[in-house]
């Protein structure tokens, strides 16, 4: 396998769940600061901007876990663990990605650059966390919906208090999803020390995600609906949350491979959401 292939794996390029997860939150929050009338110019920003973040966000996770990937089964084979790469070529790779996405914001106003510095903070921490926090799914989430208050930025010069309502609707549905994806792992984690909110939340695992799903639809509505949109938003919240309970369906027996049907199921529910905003603006 060439050197350029390899980089590839190391990005997850082969597994875009992990941009689409981020991408939903950044285009909720652009279409609801815009009044679902984006510039074509900051979108095209974001979702670049987004996938090469995500993609420096792998590189920088493998070579903190580097140590740990061997002894899990689903990570034992990544490039960095297996050897193939080094540490300093992931460190590399995740540099260059950085610089290019800021590159890429350099047309945007002064404080969608300082909450970039911000976002890549967050970001390059978070792989360390699961060696001390109890639930670093919710860091995760921060990590993850930072998009939000950098589209408000970028669109309206300032964050209103919505943004950051959204940014927390979004940790909680990323410690939702994220959950799901660590009950996959628990058995590995458990041997070898990593914190998940899996293992935190213990027998009432499932039951907490079924509620992180309610309070992040529930925060989303909210905002949604204190920003004027109606009943297509409405809409796509109730799809989202039928699509929560199908995903109780899948992880109440705490199967490995159906938890993990659910963590990418979570493409689909935010899809749902990012229609409704859109078709409630575009039908107006």
């Amino acid at each position: 396998m060439t050197k350029l292939a390899l980089y590839l794996r190391l990005i997850r390029a082969d597994k875009p769940i992990g941009i689409l997860l981020l991408l939903w939150p950044t285009l909720w929050a652009l279409w609801m600061a815009s009044s679902g009338h984006p510039d074509p110019a900051i979108v095209a920003i974001f979702v670049l901007g987004t996938a090469l973040m995500r993609s420096a966000g792998c590189a920088i996770n493998d070579y903190a876990d580097r140590d740990f990937d061997r002894h899990v089964k689903r990570t034992v084979d990544r490039p960095l663990t297996s050897g193939r790469i080094e540490g300093w070529e992931a460190l590399m790779v995740a540099a260059v990605l950085a610089i290019v996405s800021f590159l890429l914001i350099l047309p945007l106003n002064t404080l969608t650059k300082q909450l970039s510095v911000v976002a890549v903070i967050v970001a390059g921490s978070y792989p360390y966390f699961k060696r001390f926090f109890a639930i670093p799914q919710a860091y995760l989430g921060i990590a993850f919906g930072f998009g939000i208050p950098m589209a408000f930025a970028a669109v309206q010069g300032t964050v209103p208090a919505v943004a950051w309502w959204l940014l927390a609707a979004n940790v909680f549905w990323a410690v939702a999803y994220d959950t799901e994806y660590a009950m996959v792992d628990r058995d590995d984690d458990i041997r070898i020390g990593i914190r998940t909110s899996a293992i935190t939340f213990g027998r009432y695992d499932v039951f907490a995600v079924m509620l992180c799903y309610a309070l992040a639809l529930g925060i989303d509505l909210a905002c949604g609906w204190l920003l004027g949109l109606r009943w297509w938003f409405v809409a796509g919240v109730a799809v989202a949350a039928g699509m929560a309970l199908y995903h109780y369906t899948l992880i109440r027996g705490r199967e490995r491979m159906r938890c993990f049907a659910a963590f990418r199921h979570n493409n689909w529910l935010g899809a749902a959401l990012f229609v409704g905003v859109a078709l409630d603006y575009a039908l107006r």
